[in-house]
């Protein structure tokens, strides 16, 4: 989170004019490294659109949405004017909070401001602060508000008694953290004092770290000794904080409510009790507003509320039981509403209530329409249960009918979305957009030579799916890299699916045509799978849905789109692995897809065939025209569209620097990976299949690094036998010849489950029964491939690698096991090693290295278990970066480890690869670098600009950092 540091404030400014503070204010973000020095003309750009004053002599100048780019990273400084400054509004300003917004970080600041206008003390102690540490200590210290929401109710307690009440109230209490069990022993000692209405009251400040307000309520009101009870309230007392909500509560009682919360549910307690009156109007509206309510969305909230003839109150639906002035922009503010929340209006007054009406639908009107922003509706989870069939197809294809165009993107924009492969590209774009399929839902209404019974409509199928399969086996023949082979090998699988077969037969029985049958057993597995909690098996639904619109195109005779034939960036929402594989990868520069995330299909195929790419951009970038020109940078994960003259010269210029580069690397490729200085660091390879070894003996690779064993076992019906794999792993080593293969054994499990070997569902696959926790139960699989692994190698050096090692003892079963194994077989040059991607192993990294031959980081799960994200999340797979400190250390610990036993350690992730990561993992320490097989030669190259002091700084300056981002920023400093 965003904090403010003494640093961040300038205390006894003067200014001229309001534009001179203006100037002032960018300097100081420019000066701090924050934003260009251009950001000047968008802090007086933002000015001319409207007043940044926000009230008690603050402004917040910031910048326009178009001039993130300028950006460097957020932050926020503080200028003071003792003397105060004129604002262009009339206003008299005498402190700046001024903003480089780059993501949302600054609107928690925003937020803790509202405390500072609500108390006019406060600000004139801020205009009159004499040391920077004073100012920051007063907006540091929001007032603290006491709590009630849906959190502090136990509504419809089995209590016997108002001391079981009490006792209910108070446990809530401690439930949500507010108070300890010294709070709930007070309680329990005391007499609930009458309120009147059959409501008591109880309350204590013994053990309270938040104040707040419970209400326990019983089933049904019932008579005691002392009278009706219908609740006990129990307040968690600190100060004088908890009265407002006492005095909310003597509110209450005085309009003569209080018996009616014995039946109310948890929506009608808050609304009595933030202060909503029962006879007032009310309205709600969904939030849209991508950073919530923040200044300038807020401001026209109240202006609206203001135009009103009545006075309109708003609440958070989500958030603590207070209703505000709509009118107060300080209240509103304060409320701290985010996108996705719901804001309840509320009105009463005016002839028989339509004052009140008319007011409530302009302030809903207002939210719907952004207010001042350009907003986009929220997914309807609930209208996503039932598409119809041409919808069905429609959502398949990225086009979603009722949805509101998405705004078009302005010339010489940049566009963040997610790297998902490296590399540079310059092009105008083709938009590759899916084709329409029309047909009728019953087989009466089809062509009459299409028409027919169940029985025709299956003999058209049936000629459709081998027309399908003739063209995937046609462009299995001809695909580039064998990733692309290997996912089109499935999609013909998938074609021979006897359930899919069955499911449309069925609907051809009910009279359904060909094509609206087929669709419908197509559409309904693939939202099976995309329900699953399982992400990866739930991104598969995208190649089944692929699947299906090969056949329906047939069916259809549609044919699909086809690419221009001078060089393009294709973009497009969301592209199959059959699209790939018809790509004339020389005129394919890059690719943009609106959807998909790191682990889609789109993404490891671009990898593969090496074209750079960009995914998960959003719905804007299907509004491209065919023919405009597009940078994309797969590093960054940016794109730049219609550039300027200015920016496309720099990007030519770069791009041309890297395309000399990539000719040098690829030239001295076959040198030994080495820094400046001599340090020698093996590069090695990644591979998904034996069949690419040789591949990468071209590419220069000195072994490789990671074998993923689990195609073989993935590309058979059944568990394959011994002889199938002892020749798959023996056409490794004749390729390598003689260079070492580290082998990872099976890898599989409820996130990659086999069809001959089933795995009960899990919550959390990633969490579950896989890897080598899954090889365990059942150790003759094992055992047949790790002899399959010895026989192969032979007297080649061979290093095995058991993956989702936690800790020591399942290092030691599997172990066990090769060390049997070799005593019959005797293979000459074997290690056994583990990879470190669970952060257990990285933390008790002593006990293993002291046991183990090597160690391989596996940085992709490694970040994604120390970060608690999902590097395939659509929102927050950016914030998995395996540069992030924490991440960092973990590697450090491992290396420390592994070296004071005299032991090698590899990284075999992504992390690898990235040019800013190489120095770093060389400065840690790291022995092995393992890559794609296209990135051996560019990370060589990577490895002669640096030394190995070199490295040490950077491993040192980026350790010393508290994010990600802020290690990016340092090392691009160094």
């Amino acid at each position: 989170m965003l904090t403010l540091q003494p640093q961040d404030a300038a205390l006894n400014c003067q200014a001229d004019s309001w534009q001179d503070a203006l100037d002032q204010a960018a300097a100081s973000l420019h000066r701090a490294g924050l934003v260009e020095a251009s950001y000047r003309d968008a802090l007086h750009a933002r000015e001319a659109q409207g007043s940044t004053f926000l009230g008690s002599g603050i402004a917040i100048p910031h910048g326009t949405p178009e001039s993130r780019e300028q950006i460097h990273r957020t932050g926020v400084r503080l200028l003071q004017f003792p003397q105060g400054v004129t604002w262009h509004d009339g206003n008299r300003v005498y402190l700046l909070v001024t903003i480089a917004a780059a993501s949302d970080e600054h609107l928690d600041v925003l937020r803790r401001l509202t405390h500072v206008l609500d108390d006019e003390s406060v600000a004139e102690r801020l205009a009159n602060a004499d040391t920077a540490e004073a100012m920051v200590a007063l907006l540091a210290k929001p007032r603290l508000k006491a709590r009630l929401d849906a959190g502090t109710l136990c509504l419809g307690f089995p209590a016997r008694d108002r001391f079981e009440l009490a006792l209910a109230a108070a446990a809530r209490l401690r439930q949500a953290e507010c108070v300890d069990a010294r709070f709930v022993a007070a309680i329990t000692e005391q007499e609930p004092i009458p309120l009147g209405q059959g409501l008591w009251l109880v309350s204590a400040a013994a053990g309270v770290s938040q104040p707040a307000l419970a209400l326990a309520t019983p089933e049904r009101s019932f008579t005691g000794p002392k009278g009706v009870v219908n609740g006990v309230f129990c307040v968690a007392a600190q100060g004088d904080v908890h009265r407002e909500l006492l005095e909310r509560l003597a509110d209450l009682l005085d309009s003569g409510e209080g018996e009616a919360l014995v039946d109310a549910d948890a929506d009608h307690v808050l609304a009595r009790l933030s202060g909503e009156s029962s006879h007032a109007e009310t309205a709600r509206v969904t939030l849209l507003n991508a950073h919530g309510l923040h200044a300038r969305p807020a401001k026209l909230l109240v202006q609206a509320a203001r135009e009103q003839s009545v006075p309109v109150r708003v609440r958070l639906m989500e958030g603590a039981a207070e209703t505000v002035s709509a009118a107060s922009l300080t209240k509103v503010i304060g409320l701290g509403a985010r996108r996705g929340q719901t804001l309840i209006f509320s009105a009463e007054g005016g002839g028989e209530g339509k004052s009140a009406q008319a007011a409530l639908a302009a302030m809903v009107a207002a939210v719907k329409g952004g207010l001042g922003e350009s907003v986009r509706p929220l997914a309807d989870a609930a209208g996503a249960s039932h598409v119809s069939r041409r919808d069905a197809v429609g959502e398949a294809t990225g086009e979603i009918p009722g949805t509101a165009a998405p705004e078009p993107i302005a010339d010489d924009t940049a566009l963040p979305a997610t790297a998902a492969s490296p590399g540079l590209a310059i092009a105008p774009v083709f938009v590759m957009r899916a084709p329409s399929f029309d047909y009728p839902e019953r087989a009466r209404d089809l062509a009459p030579e299409k028409q027919g019974g169940a029985e025709r409509q299956r003999e058209r199928l049936r000629a459709s799916l081998v027309e399908a399969r003739d063209q995937l086996r046609a462009l299995i023949g001809t695909a580039k890299g064998g990733d692309v082979a290997e996912i089109l090998s499935m999609h013909a699988e998938m074609l021979d699916d006897p359930e899919l077969h069955e499911a449309a037969f069925e609907g051809m029985r009910d009279g359904m045509s060909a094509e609206a049958a087929w669709w419908q057993a197509i559409d309904t597995a693939a939202r099976a799978q995309e329900v699953l909690a399982d992400r990866l098996l739930a991104e598969r639904a995208a190649d089944l849905r692929d699947v299906g619109r090969r056949v329906l195109g047939v069916l259809c005779g549609v044919e699909l789109p086809t690419p221009p034939a001078h060089p393009y960036v294709l973009v497009t929402d969301d592209i199959g692995p059959s699209d790939v594989a018809r790509l004339d990868t020389a005129q394919v520069r890059g690719l943009l897809t609106a959807r998909g995330g790191a682990t889609s299909h789109s993404a490891i195929l671009a990898r593969a065939l090496g074209i750079p790419a960009v995914v998960g951009a959003g719905e804007r970038v299907l509004t491209l025209a065919d023919g405009d020109e597009l940078i994309l940078d797969g590093d960054l994960g940016r794109v730049i569209v219609r550039p300027s003259r200015e920016r496309r010269d720099r990007a030519e210029l770069r791009l041309k620097e890297l395309e000399r580069l990539r000719r040098e690397a690829h030239g001295r490729r076959f040198e030994e990976g080495r820094t400046a200085d001599g340090k020698r660091i093996e590069v090695a390879a990644n591979l998904g299949n034996t069949a690419h070894a040789e591949d990468a003996v071209e590419h220069g690779a000195e072994g490789v690094g990671l074998l993923r064993t689990e195609f073989l076992f993935m590309a058979h019906p059944e568990a394959p036998d011994l002889e199938t794999q002892i020749g798959e792993y023996r056409r490794a080593f004749d390729a390598l010849g003689g260079r070492p293969l580290v082998a990872r054994t099976l890898d599989v499990g409820g996130d990659k489950p086999l069809p001959y070997w089933p795995v009960a569902a899990e919550d959390n696959p990633f969490l579950g029964l896989r890897g080598i926790r899954l090889a365990l139960t059942r150790p003759d699989v094992l055992e047949t491939q790790l002899r399959a692994l010895l026989t192969a190698a032979g007297d080649r050096p061979l290093r095995i690698m058991f993956p989702m090692v936690k800790d020591v003892d399942e290092y030691r079963q599997a172990r066990a096991i090769v060390d049997r194994l070799q005593q019959e077989i005797g293979a000459s040059d074997v290690q056994v090693g583990v990879m470190i991607e669970i952060p257990s192993a990285a933390l008790l990294a002593p006990s293993l290295a002291a046991e183990v031959d090597f160690f391989s980081i596996g940085t992709n799960d490694l970040t994604q278990y120390t970060l608690a994200i999902d590097r395939g999340h659509p929102e927050l797979s950016s914030q998995a970066d395996g540069l992030h400190p924490a991440v960092l250390r973990l590697i450090r610990m491992t290396v420390d480890a592994a070296h004071a036993e005299g032991k090698w350690v590899g990284v075999c992730g992504e992390l690898g690869s990235d040019a800013a990561a190489v120095p770093v993992l060389v400065g840690l320490g790291v022995d092995e670098l393992s890559v794609s097989v296209r990135q051996v030669p560019m990370v060589k190259a990577r490895l002669r600009g640096i030394t190995e002091e070199s490295a040490r700084l950077h491993a040192e300056t980026a350790l010393a950092q508290a994010t990600s981002q802020a290690v990016r920023d340092a090392l691009e400093a160094l």
